[in-house]
C-alpha cells in the first residue's frame, strides 16, 4: 500500500501585540503587528480566519516557532492548543491584523488571554483560511449569526457597495453589546436576554419577508440554531447549496477541540436529514 503523504502544517506566523481595546463588555479587540507578519496576506474573503497557537502549560518551544518541528520533537500532549478566530481586519500597508474575542470571564483559553495580553507580547498562528465573500451577482444578501459570527458579518457588510440590498441579523446578550459597523445596511440587533441562545435569531429570520430574486446567505454561530436555519433556508426555502455559507462555529457544551472532533460527523448527519429530496416519478 502506498504511504500517505506527510500532512504539512499551515504557514506559521509570529506577531507582536500592538494594542488592545474593549469594544463592548464582552468583546475584546487585539491588534497584532511586527516583522513576523511580513509573509502574511489575506485575500478578498470576508470570513478569513487564523488558527491561534497557545503554548501548552509549562512548555517552551524553540525559536523561530516551527509547528512541523514541534510535532516531530514534542509529545502530542505538549503541542500548542489551537483556537480559531475570524480576521476582523487586515491592513497590508501597516501590516496589522485585527482580531475580536468574545469574552466569557475566566472561562476558556483565548478570551482570558485577550483580556490580559499587553503590547509587545507575542502570539503564533497559522493561516489564513476562508471561503466566503458576498457574491456581487446576487440580487440580495442575508447574514445571520451570534457574537462569534459578528466579525465576519461586519467584514461582509463593510465590503458591500453602497445601496446593496441586504438583511443582517445579529443576536447578542443585550443592547450594550451592539457595535458600530461602517455600512449603510441596517443591522437588526437581537437582544437575547434570558431566552435560549439562537431563539431570537431563528424567529427573526423566519419572520423575514424574503424579497424576489437570488439570495446569497451567510449563517454562522452556535451549531443548534445554525441547524434550524439550515432547515429553513435549504429545505423550506429551497435555496441552492452553492448560495449558502452555513456552518456551526461552535457548539454549546463543547470546547473547540471537542467540537472540531465531532463537527464532520455532525455536519454529515445534518445534511443527510435536511437535503431536499427529488420527487419520484409515479
Amino acid at each position: 500500500m502506498a504511504e500517505r503523504p506527510e500532512r504539512r502544517a499551515p504557514k506559521t506566523h509570529t506577531a507582536q501585540v500592538v494594542r488592545t481595546e474593549r469594544l463592548t463588555p464582552h468583546m475584546q479587540r487585539v491588534v497584532l503587528g511586527g516583522e513576523g507578519l511580513a509573509e502574511f496576506s489575506a485575500g478578498t474573503c470576508t470570513d478569513h480566519y487564523v488558527k491561534l497557537l497557545f503554548p501548552a502549560e509549562g512548555v517552551t518551544y524553540p525559536l523561530p516557532f516551527d509547528m512541523q518541528r514541534i510535532r516531530a520533537e514534542f509529545p502530542r500532549e505538549q503541542w500548542p492548543v489551537t483556537r480559531t478566530y475570524t480576521v476582523r481586519a487586515w491592513d497590508p500597508e501597516l501590516r496589522e491584523l485585527t482580531l475580536d474575542f468574545v469574552l466569557h470571564g475566566d472561562e476558556g483559553l483565548a478570551g482570558p488571554w485577550a483580556m490580559r495580553v499587553r503590547p509587545g507580547d507575542t502570539l503564533a498562528f497559522g493561516g489564513p483560511g476562508g471561503a466566503y465573500s458576498p457574491d456581487p451577482d446576487a440580487d440580495w444578501h442575508l447574514l445571520a449569526g451570534d457574537e462569534s459570527a459578528l466579525p465576519a458579518i461586519a467584514c461582509a457588510l463593510e465590503s458591500l457597495p453602497a445601496g446593496t440590498k441586504a438583511y443582517a441579523f445579529v443576536e447578542v446578550a443585550g443592547r450594550e453589546e451592539e457595535q458600530k459597523i461602517d455600512s449603510d445596511v441596517e443591522v437588526h440587533w437581537l437582544h437575547r436576554g434570558d431566552r435560549p441562545l439562537g431563539q431570537a435569531l431563528v424567529e427573526a429570520v423566519r419572520a423575514l419577508e424574503f424579497p424576489e430574486g437570488r439570495v446569497h446567505a451567510f449563517v454562522h454561530g452556535e451549531a443548534a440554531f445554525v441547524k434550524e436555519l439550515r432547515q429553513l433556508l435549504r429545505v423550506e426555502r429551497e435555496i441552492p447549496r452553492e448560495d449558502l455559507s452555513i456552518s456551526g462555529y461552535w457548539r454549546l457544551g463543547h470546547n473547540e477541540d471537542g467540537w472540531q472532533a465531532s463537527k464532520r460527523e455532525w455536519n454529515a448527519q445534518v445534511e443527510a436529514e435536511q437535503e431536499p429530496t427529488e420527487p419520484t416519478a409515479s
